[in-house]
């Protein structure tokens, strides 16, 4: 083989699209049709100056040190495989993916995500298209061959790469120009984790998992720790996400420690907004006609969790699971797919560095060496040491990973007997667990103790977060610098570098991810220094100040910022929950709950929030005060699942427990809350809520309140319109939203435009509500206040039918529909309006075309419809 080019290089994947189809058509005489393919290829390579690579069945991988010859090899090819006379039914459409990027040699292959980027451009083409990246095009546009040129065909996200790459089609006039869409993993509803690193090796298990998932509805991928089993499941569900209509979601659920948890992980993962009702359910009744892929990622610490699993494959047809777990869930109907180590090479053996070069284990610690420091490279010298240190780690690719991230300081030769002595030194783990999860512990424990002592000190208390932590929270937790022996910042980076922590940011704050695998290891050494109880304290009163200081912003203008952050710090916030429950911390449970119901509420975790209250108020003790604002929270969850007599009694305790407190504010806010059940309950009673939001206005205009006068008046106002006064409501509910936009108070400003909207269609002036409703739907959307938008739209859909849309109407109603029947949105339900003329409009529209219109409804996303209501 010639010289492989290094530096700047052009690399081309080609692959026959429909291969496996012609196999089996032309029999043995397709051997007859590659061989003609590959002489056709192979000579406009040649002609070109390209160095194969290799070639793998119908494949072929190219080398070139010029961009410009590399499409003129491309195009060379595709004209000759047009042309060429293919027997009937035998046409040849081969697809062909180029990048240029750094040619980096490890042993006889590349390595490097420039190579991987080529091979998905490739894999995302169809028979008879070339693609090339920006890179490449960039390099080509002004030295193109006559006639060839470009078409961009936009951003796309490839199925295992990090960052979007803009593609741009080759075109020539003898050649097709038109293709289906480029089959890139936007063309599928999806929320696979970007990959930061390249996918390497498990061919045999990526064909594996797509065959058996083509058969099954619960596939497990089974196998310790540090195997790779979330990474193969993300690229077999990238890889699978064609087959799945309605997209394929990945639902992490290592950070979750309750197995009830798992249903909401999974609403949550699939963008679920759940107001009220058990999740599974809403899970059940969203996916009953859905064809969805969902991988269960770390499933063998939440086992018991696998009954929801079998009800969700009960209730649907076209759901299928993929789960990874270190056991199998035992469901009738299970496949297991064991995923072993990477094959390694004999290290005794001495084999050609080309050979070496073909075991996964070696590519991966080449690879991930690389990515520490650029100038490696897999030589006859390291060869060996290489090939021992992959065999003593069993071809675990997180040990590998670690192993890798040594040659920073150290040369394979100089890793290879360290380890080596490390190993028979700690002796492995507990008998009874798996050998090669003892390898794993003994490969953490090493790379642990290359940290200096207090890099070690700060690795066991970062045990303590779930789901990762931001730089403020683990300074909180793990410092003070004088007790721990070195800054926070400076440790994180030191185990950062260690490969012991994973590093991102989230709004520009940094933030640090720790592995399961390595938590587990660094929680023995927290249990083991006899610290686990005070860093656990310190760990729930940083996240009881942070829900508390998020709470003020929740319903004012950045309240979108707030609430993200408290999504991304969920379960720390569960944690330090669940612990304070756990040891009877009564104060911290009340605070903590109650700072966190309108987050809960907002983003639809209600009925987490019931539980979480119920069993925070269940504790005995606290300050009255902590006791008053939980149960203003349990009633405000009760209030928004439309239980009014629950919400009714919740909210009356917590005015009396605040009235003995003498808190003005505190009070005046409790006598709006307690109006709403009086004013909305089945049987309601307008007039002892008038006269609760009338003191409450009192009370308010006595602080000079603005924020509470507005409240009350808003009451007063709901009032009115229940009654049908339409004039006193019109006034009451415009001088609320007056002050509201003056306190900067979005949450209920829109909802004070909301009803003002109400009030105007009521009284028949919709070209007054129109404006008013759309202002009001967008500040609900901005959050994702469902409630608000299925209020919202239910209005949209009287509109319409006012104004003469039937179809229309029947649209926003399927979508109002399936959003109120996947959300449980009990709240909208008692508010639903009367739908004048729609008996009409159902008589005169054909019932296919209902049918047709109610689905197109149905189908919408959340964005699409409140896009739709707007247009």
């Amino acid at each position: 083989m010639a010289e492989l080019p290094t530096g700047t290089v052009t690399f081309l994947f080609t692959d026959i699209e429909g291969s496996t189809r012609l196999l089996q058509e032309f029999g043995d005489s397709f051997a007859a049709l590659l061989d003609t393919h590959d002489q056709l290829v192979r000579g406009a390579i040649a002609e070109s100056g390209g160095v194969e690579v290799r070639t793998e069945g119908d494949s072929f991988f190219v080398a070139f040190a010029s961009a410009s010859d590399a499409v003129r090899a491309a195009v060379a090819s595709q004209l000759a495989l047009t042309a060429h006379p293919w027997p009937p039914g035998g046409d040849v459409r081969v697809r062909i993916g180029i990048h240029t990027g750094e040619g980096r040699v490890g042993g006889a292959n590349y390595v490097g995500l420039d190579v991987h980027r080529a091979a998905r451009l490739m894999s995302a083409a169809h028979g008879g298209q070339t693609v090339v990246s920006e890179a490449t095009y960039t390099r080509v546009r002004d030295d193109l061959p006559a006639p060839v040129s470009f078409a961009d065909l936009g951003l796309h996200r490839l199925k295992d790469l990090a960052q979007p790459e803009r593609v741009y089609q080759v075109n020539h006039p003898e050649l097709p120009s038109r293709f289906p869409q480029f089959q890139s993993m936007d063309a599928h509803p999806n929320n696979l984790p970007v990959q930061l690193t390249s996918f390497v090796g498990r061919k045999k298990e990526l064909a594996d998992g797509l065959e058996l998932l083509a058969s099954t509805r619960l596939l497990t991928l089974t196998g310790p720790g540090g195997t790779g089993k979330t990474r193969l499941s993300i690229q077999v569900a990238a890889e699978a996400a064609e087959q799945f209509g309605d997209g394929v979601f990945f639902v992490p659920l290592a950070p979750i420690s309750n197995p009830e948890l798992v249903p909401s992980a999974m609403a949550t993962s699939l963008a679920l907004t759940q107001v009220s009702g058990p999740p599974l359910d809403h899970l059940k009744r969203y996916l009953r006609d859905r064809e969805v892929l969902l991988v269960l990622d770390n499933f063998e610490h939440v086992l018991p969790a696998s009954r929801y699993v079998a009800e969700l494959l009960h209730s649907t047809q076209g759901v299928k699971t993929m789960v990874t777990s270190r056991a199998p869930l035992h469901l009738s109907g299970e496949q297991e797919l064991p995923v072993p180590p990477l094959p390694v090479p004999d290290p005794d053996a001495r084999e050609p560095l080309d050979v070496m070069s073909d075991h996964a284990a070696v590519t991966l610690f080449v690879e991930r060496a690389t990515a520490a420091r650029p100038h490696f490279r897999l030589t006859a010298e390291n060869a060996p040491a290489v090939a021992a240190i992959t065999a003593r780690l069993d071809g675990l690719p997180l040990a590998i990973e670690l192993a890798a991230a040594r040659v920073r300081v150290l040369s394979p030769e100089a890793i290879a007997p360290r380890l080596e002595d490390r190993l028979a030194l700690l002796g492995g783990g507990a008998r009874d667990l798996p050998a090669r999860q003892q390898t794993l512990r003994d490969t953490i424990s090493w790379s642990y103790d290359l940290v200096p002592e207090p890099g070690q000190h700060l690795l066991a208390r970062l045990a303590v977060f779930r789901g990762g932590a931001a730089l403020t929270q683990a300074e909180e937790v793990c410092g003070p610098t004088t007790e721990l022996g070195i800054d926070v910042l400076d440790g994180l980076d030191v185990l950062v570098d260690q490969s012991l922590l994973r590093s991102s940011q989230l709004n520009g704050e940094p933030r640090v991810v720790m592995l399961e695998t390595i938590r587990d290891f660094a929680q023995e050494r927290l249990d083991a220094s006899g610290e686990t109880e005070t860093v656990r304290r310190r760990h729930a009163l940083a996240y009881v100040a942070l829900a508390e200081e998020a709470e003020p912003h929740l319903l004012y203008r950045d309240q979108v910022r707030w609430l993200d952050q408290l999504e991304q710090e969920h379960d720390n916030l569960r944690t330090a929950l669940s612990w304070a429950l756990e040891r009877g911390e009564t104060d911290l449970a009340l605070r903590l709950s109650s700072a966190l119901w309108r987050f809960w509420q907002i983003r639809g975790h209600l009925s987490e929030a019931e539980e979480r209250l119920g069993a925070a108020l269940a504790l005995r003790g606290g300050e009255p005060a902590h006791r008053a604002q939980a149960l203003e929270a349990a009633g405000g969850v009760a209030y928004w699942q439309g239980d009014m007599e629950t919400a009714l009694d919740l909210y009356q305790q917590s005015l009396e427990l605040t009235r003995e407190l003498g808190d003005q504010a505190r009070i005046a806010n409790a006598l709006v809350n307690l109006g709403y059940p009086y004013a909305y309950q089945s049987e309601s009673d307008p007039e002892t809520a008038d006269r609760l939001f009338s003191e409450s206005l009192t009370i308010s205009q006595q602080l000079k309140d603005e924020a509470g006068i507005a409240k009350a008046l808003y009451g007063q106002a709901s009032v009115r319109w229940i009654s049908a006064d339409w004039g006193r409501a019109r006034q009451l509910f415009n001088e609320s939203e007056d002050l509201l936009d003056r306190a900067d108070e979005p949450f209920l400003r829109a909802w004070a435009l909301y009803m003002l909207s109400n009030v105007e269609v009521s009284d028949s002036r919709a070209d007054v509500a129109l404006p008013l409703l759309v202002e009001g739907i967008g500040l609900f959307a901005e959050v994702g206040d469902l409630t608000g938008i299925l209020f919202s739209l239910d209005l949209f859909t009287t509109l319409a039918l006012q104004g003469g849309d039937g179809e229309r109407a029947v649209q926003l109603i399927g979508a109002t529909n399936r959003l109120r029947e996947t959300s449980g949105a009990a709240l909208a339900d008692l508010s639903r309006r009367d739908l004048p003329g729609l008996d009409k409009v159902l008589d005169e529209l054909d019932p296919g075309e209902v049918e047709k219109l109610m689905t197109q409804g149905q189908v919408m996303s959340l964005d699409e419809i409140v896009d739709y209501a707007l247009s």
